[in-house]
């Protein structure tokens, strides 16, 4: 028998090495972690059995009271949904001012919490979906106020989420009051944030919201992440001590939402844009000069250049100025007629002095 343990223990303590540093074990893991569903859905039906008989047994009086009070949200939740409507059109017409692209609302999908890792130094909790959902390494988990973690593991109908309090988890923050960046650590307590680095002038004070960046291209922009409860500043030391409160409820939130972002690098997302700039520029864009604008020109000129070749016809001349680039080579073609021009070249120069005398002239000549 003490054989037998010890070799079990040896075992033990071999595989827990081998799954610690290499990731041989991993699909074994997710094959297990199948069997291991119907033990949390076991797990988890005392609960839900509970809840299923305190539901049907409640009062009365509590049923229309909670009603009551779902109306009211629900008309102040809709008179805000419609000023968010407003703001969001004019945000979409001022970026086409700007010629910049709309960002494009992150899809969502919510999840379950159904199991929590028992060790109590890692903050790590499990929900019900998996990669056969599409959840991908890195993605961001948030609850009904704020971020909560990202995805560390995955298996095929379950993830592991890594908290924001874990003591090896970091996210870039800014101050949105005035947009001061810092980094948020966990520690540890799920009820408190640290914020690393922060310059012992910089301007932040307590209350301040924090929400993400979006600088590590992980989490995206904008979403609230803690609130400033303590600024501690000391004289002799280069960095103030800050610490907040995770806006997310880590330890009560069962529902939660996975958030599936933009994943293209900004080179992609740049060229892109680009892209579609040439191409609005293509359907839009065209010839400004018409092809018909040369032959409107020169013919004036052609007609300027040979004002006594056709005298009888000055009006057609002037109103159809292609005829008498026509009527030139009939008068060329006809050898008799070569000697008329002689003659009426001295009648055109006098007529250049007294132009209404000229026309009499020249038909008085023929």
């Amino acid at each position: 028998m003490g054989v037998r343990l010890l070799v079990l223990a040896v075992l033990s303590v071999a595989l827990m090495v081998v799954d610690a540093r290499f990731s041989l074990l991993k699909p074994a893991r997710s094959q297990m972690s199948l069997v291991l569903m119907d033990a949390y859905w076991i797990t988890d039906l005392p609960g839900r059995l509970w809840e299923g008989v305190a539901s049907q047994f409640g009062s009365r009086t509590e049923l229309v009271a909670e009603n009551e009070k779902l109306k009211t949200e629900n008309l102040l939740l809709q008179g805000r949904m419609q000023k968010l409507a407003a703001l969001t059109e004019q945000n979409v017409r001022l970026r086409e001012l700007l010629n910049s692209s709309a960002l494009v609302n992150e899809k969502v999908e919510v999840a379950e919490l159904i199991g929590m890792d028992p060790n109590p130094f890692t903050h790590r909790i499990i929900i019900n979906k998996g990669e056969r959902d599409g959840v991908v390494l890195g993605q961001p988990v948030l609850d009904a106020r704020g971020l909560m973690g990202q995805v560390v593991e995955l298996m095929p109908y379950t993830s592991r989420v890594l908290l924001l309090t874990d003591t090896t988890h970091s996210i870039p923050v800014q101050v949105n009051r005035n947009g001061l960046r810092a980094i948020a650590s966990g520690t540890g307590n799920p009820e408190r944030l640290e914020l690393r680095h922060v310059a012992d002038t910089a301007d932040i004070k307590e209350g301040d919201l924090l929400v993400s960046s979006g600088l590590g291209q992980r989490f995206p922009a904008g979403y609230p992440v803690a609130t400033v409860k303590e600024v501690i500043h000391d004289s002799g030391q280069p960095f103030a001590i800050v610490r907040a409160v995770p806006t997310a409820a880590l330890n009560r939130s069962r529902y939660m939402l996975l958030v599936f972002s933009d994943t293209r690098t900004p080179e992609e997302r740049a060229n892109d844009a680009a892209q579609a700039q040439e191409n609005l520029d293509a359907q839009g864009g065209g010839p400004v000069i018409p092809a018909t604008v040369p032959k409107t020109v020169t013919p004036p000129a052609a007609a300027a250049a040979t004002p006594a070749a056709t005298p009888a016809a000055p009006a057609a001349a002037a109103a159809t100025p292609a005829k008498p680039a026509a009527s030139k080579p009939p008068a060329a073609s006809k050898p008799p007629a070569a000697s008329k021009p002689p003659a009426a070249q001295p009648a055109a120069r006098p007529a250049a002095k007294p132009p209404v005398t000229a026309p009499a002239t020249t038909g008085r000549q023929e």
